[in-house]
Formats: structure tokens, C-alpha cells, sequence
């Protein structure tokens, strides 16, 4: 598609976006003046404009409502555990192993890793922010990073891969014309490499900040304890009835060993079903069977605590959850919907262009636009390929670039005197990892909501990190392959 000035308008506008985030500065003002521009531009009315910012922050909610749903449901649950304490003996046995925050560090790593291979992150989330992180911050390990380590082990390590759905891998072999295999195997290594030369980059850069001995309250700064809810549990502990107290200790022992079996059992029917060749439970669809098993544990431990007052009380929970969720992540909308802009898939709905009209995708078309000016050198088409992918990344996505990155390899192959299959990973490294761990309008803010963090600062510290480990690997690529 013919480059137009409208097009010019929103890389200008990309790229004031990045710079603010690197200065630390909100992006909502600059992201919903330039959707408002470029549909003026574009379609060359004043009227298309306003009608724009809103269609652009309607779509981007739609498809953001998932990730704010179930961070819902899981604080409902976790108030509604809070108010039997069976969130606290919910963690005892974990912080056994948990003994301090280094160890934490390495069991959010592993587990979160193992998980989002075989899941995905979506599903893989609420598991581990639910369950582990809790232990892991009383333990001694921040909030923040705890943080980073999810997202680089899940949305980045594991899902750059897709190793186990292959999904990525097929999209961009396919694109390329090359065998899937190929790309499957030379990512996995990429992103291992990846991944671990970040997370080492996090743990050295934070170790100071990490407890050595853990399991104590007075570990917790300020943010932390936040996010624990300690002042919150320390100043409910007023006079009760010993009919409450009774009530307490009963149904949290219950829960306590409930609530941890029920997730036990969605994470081993989904795994038996990956292992049977099933592939049902890939993004979402994992998501919403784990939403649905927490919001029936919502009701039985808001009825089994408030009986006769659960009618209102469920009410209150779901609300809370809610309210938390949007008031966190509420910034994300705009700023996701100048980036779906970037997009044909949602350029028509937001510009509210007719079935037959062509759907502009304007980060799309610039890169495309710019793909015959990439010299033929085997560095240059490489470290090309892994920008060309992190461009397309802010989308949010990842995966929407896929197509374009292994197009782009197939062509640039043979001049360069590289393998495809080589071009191929890197692009897809750089679109995954960077529509997932290095943009706050991402499935990151999943994990930002439920540890009560600012996405676009989770954003902001995993730059450095992910970005340098991604041109390491992608130096060791060339070199090896």
C-alpha cells in the first residue's frame, strides 16, 4: 500500500510514544491526540476523528476485557479467602520451600517457565501471581521483581518459543516457505539464550534488594506490603465472636487445601490433555476454564463464611475486583488503541471504513514500505529482521507480526547468505518478546493488576534487560548459524 501522510503522522507520533516512556512520563495524552490526527488525515474529516478516539478505545477494550475479567474474579477470591485467613495458611507450605527471596526467585522462574510453555501465559498467570507470589514477596523478594521475572520466564523465555503448541513457529515457517521444524528448534534456543541473560541481568541489578532471610513481615517495604495486604490483615484483626473465630478456622483450613487442589487439577487436566494431542486450552480458552473454577470458589467461601449475608457479600467482592482491575489498568485502553491502528485487522472498525474499502495498517505498511533499503549482509538482514520484529511488537501482540517477519526472511535469505530458518527465529524473537514484555498496553498488564504494579513502569524496567540479551542472542545466531 502507498505510504500517505497520515502514515508519517503515526510513526511520528510512535516514536514521540517511546520516548516518553523512556522518561518515565504517562503516554495516554500524546497516544489519544495522535489517533485523534491520523483518522483526521486520513480520512480527511474532522468528524471521522472524534468518532475514532472512541471506536479505537471501544475496540481496545473488547479485546482487553478478557485480562481485566479475570483479574476480577481472582481478587474477588483472593478477599473472599482474606476474609476466612485462609490466604495465609494458603502459603504456608509453599514459603517452607521458599525459604528466602533468592530461592523465590528461581521458583517463579522455573515454574513460570514451565507452565506458560505448556499453556501459554494467559492461563499461566493467575496460577502463579495467585499462588506463588504471595510466598515469595513475605519471603523477600519485591514486588517488582517478582514481577519481571513472570513476565520475561512466561510472555518472553516460553512464549517466544511455543515449543509445545507451536503456533509461532508455524506462522512464521509458513510465511517463509521453510520447514517448521527448523524455526521451532533454532527458537527454542534463542529464547533460552534470551531468557536467561535477562533474568541474570534482573537478579544481579536487584540482588541488593532481595532478603536473604525470609518469611518475616518485617522483610516488606512499603510497596510490598502493599501488595501483601499486611496492614490491611493486621488492622482487621479486631475483637470477634467466638462464633466467627470458630467459623474462621474451620472453613480456612478447608479452603486452605481446596483451593490449591482445584488449581492443581485445571493444571493436570490441561496438561493431560496437551499430552493426548488436545489443544483446547491455548490462550484464552485456558483462561476462561481457570476464571470459571475460581469464581464457583468465590461463592462457596463467600457462603461458607458469610451464609445468610452472602448474597450481598459476593456483590461486594466482585465489585472490589472490578474496580481494582480498571482503576489499574484503565491508562492501557488508549494507548492499546493507537497501536491496533497499526494493524489491517482493526484499522476498518476504528476508522469506520466500508467492508470493500482497503484497510490501512499503518505500522504494517511503513515496514513493508522499508524492506527493499535493508542491505544484503548477513548482520545487517539479522539485526534488521530482530527490529522489523520488536516494530511490530507494539501492537501488543507479537504474533501479528509473525507473517510480515517470515516473509521478510524468505526474501531476504538469499542475498544475504543466511538461512531462513536462522532470519526466521530472530524475527519472531523480536516480535514476541517485544509485543510482550517491553509494552505496557501487552499481556503483561495482567501480571501489573494482579501484583498492583504500573504496567508502563514494568514496561519501562524490562527494556533494558530484554532488549540487550535479545541482540546478544541474535549476534550468537549469525555467528553459529
Amino acid at each position: 500500500m502507498e505510504l500517505t501522510f497520515a502514515h508519517w503522522v503515526y510513526a511520528i507520533v510512535t516514536v514521540s510514544v517511546i520516548a516518553t516512556m523512556l522518561f518515565r512520563r504517562g503516554v495516554v495524552l500524546p497516544v489519544i491526540i495522535g489517533t485523534f490526527f491520523v483518522a483526521v488525515i486520513y480520512k480527511g474529516s474532522l468528524i471521522a476523528g472524534f468518532q475514532a478516539v472512541f471506536n479505537a478505545n471501544l475496540l481496545a477494550a473488547k479485546e482487553l476485557f478478557s485480562i481485566f475479567l479475570i483479574i476480577s474474579l481472582m481478587i474477588a477470591l483472593l478477599n473472599s479467602l482474606k476474609d476466612l485467613g485462609a490466604d495465609k495458611r494458603l502459603i504456608g507450605p509453599i514459603e517452607k520451600v521458599m525459604v528466602n527471596g533468592h530461592i523465590s526467585y528461581l521458583v517463579l522462574m522455573v515454574t513460570t517457565y514451565v507452565i506458560s510453555l505448556f499453556f501459554w501465559p494467559t492461563p499461566a498467570v493467575p496460577l502463579i501471581c495467585a499462588l506463588l507470589v504471595p510466598a515469595a514477596v513475605r519471603a523477600g523478594l519485591p514486588v517488582m521483581t517478582a514481577a519481571m521475572v513472570i513476565v520475561i520466564a512466561g510472555q518472553g523465555m516460553a512464549l517466544s518459543s511455543d515449543y509445545i503448541m507451536q503456533v509461532a513457529p508455524m506462522l512464521s515457517a509458513k510465511a517463509a516457505g521453510i520447514d517448521k521444524a527448523m524455526v521451532a528448534d533454532k527458537t527454542l534456543v534463542l529464547s533460552v539464550i534470551t531468557g536467561v541473560l535477562a533474568l541474570t541481568y534482573v537478579y544481579v541489578a536487584n540482588r541488593n534488594s532481595i532478603v536473604k532471610n525470609g518469611n518475616h513481615d518485617s522483610n516488606l517495604n512499603p510497596e510490598d506490603a502493599a501488595f501483601f495486604g499486611v496492614a490491611n490483615e493486621l488492622a482487621a484483626t479486631a475483637e470477634e465472636s467466638a462464633e466467627i473465630i470458630q467459623r474462621k478456622n474451620t472453613w480456612g483450613k478447608v479452603f486452605a487445601v481446596l483451593v490449591p487442589l482445584s488449581m492443581l487439577g485445571v493444571m493436570i487436566y490441561m496438561f493431560s490433555t496437551k499430552l493426548t494431542g488436545g489443544s483446547g486450552f491455548e490462550g484464552t480458552d485456558g483462561a476462561a476454564f481457570i476464571g470459571g473454577v475460581a469464581t464457583l470458589l468465590l461463592v462457596l467461601a463467600t457462603v461458607a463464611f458469610n451464609r445468610i449475608h452472602a448474597l450481598d457479600k459476593i456483590s461486594e467482592h466482585l465489585t472490589e475486583g472490578f474496580v481494582f482491575a480498571f482503576r489499574a489498568m484503565a491508562p492501557v485502553i488508549p494507548i492499546a488503541g493507537f497501536f491496533f491502528m497499526g494493524s489491517s485487522d482493526f484499522t476498518g472498525t476504528i476508522l469506520s471504513l466500508d467492508e470493500s474499502a482497503t484497510k490501512p495498517a499503518f505500522l504494517f505498511d511503513m515496514i513493508q514500505a522499508g524492506q527493499a533499503y535493508i542491505p544484503e549482509n548477513a548482520f545487517i538482514a539479522g539485526f534488521g529482521l530482530l527490529i522489523v520484529g520488536l516494530i511490530t511488537g507494539l501492537d501488543g501482540s507479537g504474533f501479528s507480526g509473525l507473517p510480515l517477519t517470515g516473509a521478510l526472511s524468505g526474501a531476504l535469505a538469499s542475498g544475504s547468505h543466511i538461512d531462513p530458518s536462522t532470519l526466521a527465529a530472530i524475527g519472531q524473537m523480536g516480535a514476541i518478546w517485544g509485543g510482550g514484555t517491553i509494552v505496557a498496553w501487552s499481556s503483561l498488564v495482567a501480571v501489573a493488576g494482579f501484583l498492583q504494579i504500573s504496567p508502563l513502569e514494568l514496561a519501562r524496567k524490562n527494556f533494558i534487560p530484554v532488549v540487550a540479551s535479545l541482540f546478544i542472542a541474535t549476534l550468537i545466531a549469525i555467528i553459529i548459524w
